[in-house]
């Protein structure tokens, strides 16, 4: 086993930030019109095996090369890295047992906080899974595609306004090089949800009017800090508490009701307003744990979003979009989708299936690139993510946030500079409506 112990100092300004005409382009509704560009790299690969590469073994990661090792053919894992040499074995144990064909026989792992890069230095990996902390997501994946990796990349794309830039740049150097991005936002690629898409571009609801999204749901995971842990450490492990590496409740899990509200109304929001607060959080935790959020989108349209983690309360995650002549219901998880018309009738409806959509994400990517037509869908998520961005940045601050300003004018960074592991990280704290200031 390689293993990766003196980690270097990542920061995404190893990275130039993109150009102000990419920013730019962000308003175009046209972006939406091709949400999978498609490159005409040549099918070099079409027949031999492809090695994949995964960066954060964590719950989520193990899970994706799980589904990518389950419905491709002609696929191995052969390397692994993750901040912890722990969650590595962990992997490779889970995986020789699920898949013993379409493992290495070598566990070539890379732990560490540089342990990304030997997984982009290695000649043997050809796809690379971005399933790391959001907060990363930037930084990884732009570096493997300045490697000339092909990549899957989880969702959030990004948790701040100036990652939004670097994943538009990560996009566009795909499409240059001919290297496929698949994204997380399994969704997508969920049956019912396409088809409740296509039904209302159809127009069986008539014309759209507003909407509403909801990930409503008890709670998530705290990790207390243990004796000695530098504040590095404790963050890094402790993650979804802290907004530099989740971006908050509201983008991390709520980035697929966004995703879902963008590709309906087929463009990004015009602004956002909106308020929350935290009642049951633990002291330490920068997270709110409720969002209400108004989303205005071109043509006079408002999605009502909420977002919250709040102990026996009433779960709901799932989307409802309300049109002229009719509603459609697109529910979360296997929920299922369905159109009732302004008598209340059920004129269409159609199943799915959630753990189907995680597979076919993955089938889409090596089909892709063994066709030589490699999708690239960075953007599409990058967008969504950042409407989560604007949401939390209206709620956080107690004003109204346009979309111009985060795409374009927002220098927020919040990835720390020359980070290690004994990096002194202060915390901010919880953010304050009126104190809190835009940035």
């Amino acid at each position: 086993m390689h293993r990766q112990h003196a980690p270097a100092n990542p920061t995404r300004r190893e990275f130039t930030t993109v150009g102000a005409s990419l920013a730019a382009a962000a308003t175009s509704a046209a972006s939406f019109t091709a949400a999978m560009v498609h490159s005409s790299r040549a099918a070099a690969q079409e027949t031999r095996e492809l090695r994949i590469g995964v960066i954060g073994c964590g719950g989520r990661g193990t899970g994706a090369i799980n589904d990518s090792l389950s419905i491709n053919s002609g696929v191995k894992l052969v390397a692994v890295a993750d901040l912890y040499g722990r969650n590595c074995e962990r992997a490779w144990k889970m995986m020789r047992e699920a898949h013993p064909d379409k493992v290495a026989a070598t566990d070539t792992s890379h732990d560490g906080l540089d342990g990304y890069k030997r997984i982009l230095d290695d000649p043997n990996v050809d796809v690379v899974h971005v399933t790391s902390t959001p907060g990363f997501h930037p930084l990884h994946a732009r570096a493997a595609i300045a490697a000339g990796k092909h990549v899957f990349v989880e969702k959030p794309a990004c948790v701040d306004p100036v990652g939004y830039r670097q994943c538009l740049e990560a996009h566009h150097d795909a499409v240059a090089k001919g290297l496929a991005i698949v994204a997380g936002t399994q969704y997508r690629r969920q049956v019912n949800y396409a088809g409740a898409v296509d039904k209302i571009r159809e127009g069986a609801i008539g014309d759209i009017i507003a909407a509403q999204a909801r990930y409503c749901s008890p709670g998530i995971w705290y990790r207390p800090r243990t004796e000695g842990m530098s504040d590095a450490e404790y963050q890094l492990n402790n993650w979804y508490h802290f907004v530099w590496l989740s971006g908050d409740q509201l983008l991390e899990q709520g980035v697929h009701n966004l995703d879902v509200i963008n590709w309906v109304m087929g463009d990004n929001p015009v602004s956002a307003y909106g308020s929350g607060g935290r009642f049951t959080r633990p002291d330490d935790s920068e997270l709110w744990d409720t969002f209400g959020v108004d989303l205005e989108y071109p043509g006079d349209r408002f999605v009502s979003f909420q977002s919250r983690h709040l102990p026996n309360t009433l779960s709901d995650v799932g989307n409802v979009i309300h049109g002229s002549q009719g509603t459609c219901h697109i529910g979360g998880g296997n929920t299922g989708s369905r159109i009732v018309d302004r008598a209340g009738k059920v004129v269409w409806e159609m199943k799915g299936s959630i753990a189907d959509a995680y597979k076919q994400e993955h089938k889409a990517l090596i089909d892709s690139i063994r066709s030589g037509k490699p999708i690239v869908e960075l953007r599409q998520m990058a967008d969504s993510s950042l409407v989560g961005v604007l949401a939390r940045l209206a709620a956080y601050t107690g004003q109204k946030v346009t979309w111009k300003f985060v795409a374009e004018e927002s220098q927020l960074d919040l990835f720390p500079k020359d980070l290690t592991w004994t990096s002194s990280l202060p915390s901010p704290g919880f953010a304050v409506p009126g104190k809190t200031k835009l940035s």
